[in-house]
């Protein structure tokens, strides 16, 4: 009999410790296919954050490091820029990338290290609590906005995908959700892109996913599946916002 889904050579045989309906396994598993089929699990190697996701290097079968909160994109840089050609990605929450890592990721962007970050955006800060994180809503209750997040005292959700994209310096920077098959397929599609990128040596490359929180948002997996695309999709657009110009000699797929 053909095999025709099988687990990815990149993913190792762990029992997940992520609450039920949370997306990160979504998100490991597309990074897992999508690193086996470029033939590049020799040499990658993943930075793990500070956060739910802290235990990261459990679910991958090839090399990975662990960094400070908010410094992966520092340990990143020191990497690829002491091995070149490894495939060197950070994975990362908001909490992680837009409140402490906030200098760090702006400074790597800027400076065009050919690395690629996976940006987790669920509006909350997941192990710590539940309180309130650089992208939470207008509005939302969390542990420290216990009435709603007040923009006019705290001000606006941070949108990362917006801001980088600002910078001059070539990137690929795109924005996807996972909540259903459609979009699942549309990021799996964006994160090769953005490997490829990085194989290729072309740009800084960074893919921002719509992450649900299902336990810290009080919610159902369903209810949560529904929250993020009735809240967040209108503010957090799914779309791509930069690509580098396509060269001779680079591959486009």
């Amino acid at each position: 009999m053909k095999v025709i889904f099988r687990r990815p050579e990149s993913l190792s045989v762990t029992p997940t410790h992520y609450c039920p309906g949370c997306t990160h396994g979504i998100i490991h598993r597309l990074i897992a296919e999508v690193i086996d089929e470029l033939g590049l699990r020799e040499k990658a190697v993943g930075i793990a954050p500070v956060g739910c996701s802290v235990l990261a290097f459990n679910y991958f079968n090839f090399d990975f490091q662990q960094a400070a909160h908010g410094r992966a994109p520092a340990v990143a840089t020191g990497i690829k820029r002491a091995r070149p050609d490894l495939i060197v990605f950070t994975y990362q929450g908001d909490g992680d990338l837009a409140s402490i890592g906030m200098s760090e990721i702006i400074h790597a962007a800027n400076r065009g290290e050919k690395f690629t970050v996976v940006f987790i955006n669920n509006a909350i800060y997941g192990m710590t609590g539940g309180q309130m994180a650089p992208t939470t809503m207008p509005g939302q209750v969390t542990t420290t906005s216990p009435r709603g997040r007040d923009v006019n005292d705290v001000g606006y959700p941070i949108r990362m995908c917006e801001l980088l994209s600002s910078l001059r310096t070539p990137a690929f920077i795109e924005r996807v959700a996972v909540h259903n098959p459609k979009q699942v397929i549309n990021a799996r599609r964006a994160l090769k892109q953005a490997f490829i990128y990085q194989r290729d040596r072309v740009c800084f490359t960074f893919v921002e996913f719509l992450s649900t929180c299902p336990t810290n948002w009080g919610m159902s997996p369903v209810q949560a599946t529904r929250w993020l695309e009735e809240n967040m999709m209108p503010y957090y657009p799914v779309k791509n916002f930069k690509t580098p110009e396509f060269t001779e000699g680079q591959n486009a797929d």
